[in-house]
This record gives C-alpha cells, sequence and structure tokens, in this order.
C-alpha cells in the first residue's frame, strides 16, 4: 500500500526572517520553534494573551533562562538549541505537551515509521527533528511509506535566506522535499519533538 501523511492546518514558516543581531541563516533550531510555535497558535487557544504571538529569539533565550535550564549568559548569545529545549519552550509558554521520540545511531528510522505515522494521523502537527552529527535542526511535516516500503520524510529546512516568491521555488531549491530515511547521517542520534496537540482539522 502506498501510504502518505502530513501535518494539518496552516503555520507561518520561519524559514527566512532572523534578527540582523544574529546574522542571517543563523538558528535553524530556533526558527524551527518558531515555526511549530506558529501552528500551536493556529491551532490550540494560546496559555496567555501574550503567548499569542511567535516568540522571537531573546524571548526564546529569556524563557529557557527563567526556567532555569540556561544560564544568564545564554540571554543575547549566539549559542544554539537543540530539541529539548524547544520541549521546554513550548511547555512554558502554550502548556503543551511534546511527546521525545529518540532514535539511537545504531537504530533506523524506518523502524518508527508507524510512530510517525500514527502522529501524523492522531495529531497533524509539525515535528521537530536534530541530532548530534546531524546537528542541523529540521522541521519533520510528513512521512510516506511507498508499496515498496520505502520510507520518506517530507524535512522542511529552515535554512532559507530571502523572499518566496512561489512555493515552488523551495521544492525546487530543496527547502521542502521528500528524504529517503536512509540519506540521513546512519553515524547521527536523532532526538523528535511531537507536540500533543491535535489540529483543528483533527480535534473537530
Amino acid at each position: 500500500m502506498d501510504d502518505k501523511l502530513s501535518m494539518r492546518d496552516h503555520y507561518d514558516a520561519k524559514i527566512s526572517r532572523t534578527t540582523r543581531a544574529f546574522g542571517l541563516g543563523w538558528g535553524c533550531g530556533y526558527r524551527t520553534l518558531q515555526s511549530i510555535c506558529s501552528w500551536i497558535i493556529a491551532n490550540g487557544p494560546p496559555k496567555t494573551a501574550s503567548s499569542g504571538e511567535v516568540p522571537n529569539i531573546p524571548t526564546i533565550q529569556q524563557t529557557l533562562v527563567e526556567i532555569k535550564d540556561k544560564p544568564e549568559r545564554f540571554f543575547g548569545s549566539r549559542e544554539w538549541i537543540g530539541t529539548l529545549e524547544a520541549i521546554y519552550v513550548i511547555d512554558t509558554l502554550y502548556d503543551v505537551s511534546c511527546k521525545v521520540l529518540h532514535i539511537a545511531r545504531s537504530d533506523s528510522i524506518a523502524k518508527h515509521a508507524d510512530t510517525l505515522r500514527d502522529y501524523f494521523e492522531q495529531y497533524g502537527g509539525l515535528i521537530m527533528m536534530g541530532g548530534d552529527m546531524d546537528a542541523a535542526s529540521k522541521g519533520i511535516a510528513g512521512i510516506h511509506v511507498s508499496v515498496d516500503q520505502d520510507v520518506y520524510l517530507l524535512v522542511v529546512d529552515p535554512h532559507f535566506v530571502g523572499r518566496i516568491k512561489t512555493k515552488e521555488e523551495l521544492y525546487t531549491k530543496e527547502y521542502v522535499k521528500w528524504q529517503k530515511v536512509e540519506d540521513f547521517v546512519d553515524s547521527s542520534f536523532y532526538n523528535l519533538c511531537l507536540p500533543m496537540l491535535k489540529s483543528r482539522e483533527l480535534a473537530a
């Protein structure tokens, strides 16, 4: 069976925006988190009135400092964030819990296809994915299992810089692409953040 599932409802992809203080193209973890925050805002009631806006990088850093995950010097720094920091921010700002899916170096992403398929079927959200050897954060917006049981993930790369003229441009430049799981870095472990909030379409 040819099986393809992807996220539901819209979000504002934070792939072309960053502050001048941090530099263009920097902060993929922040921008993937911002994209997830946008999806959460669009699909669930924010925890507070102020959380109706997608948090900027200083707000994300300040949140991590306030919950004692990071030291004071982290605020205003160029230090990266990963999947675990994203989970802390989502929980603090929106009171939305996240499931952590850890894929060890010795493990296969394909072995977790059912978990990812169930997530998109039941929740329809945007997943954050990051690793160690493959340190670049990325959004996962869908899963496809071919008739030959080949597994592909729909990857949203937050490194795009500039203005998007057409959505086709994102595909031709491969900032949004279906990537076979064997093409991920097999020497890297991966942590995935799955927000446990149902899309409005699925919750209706």
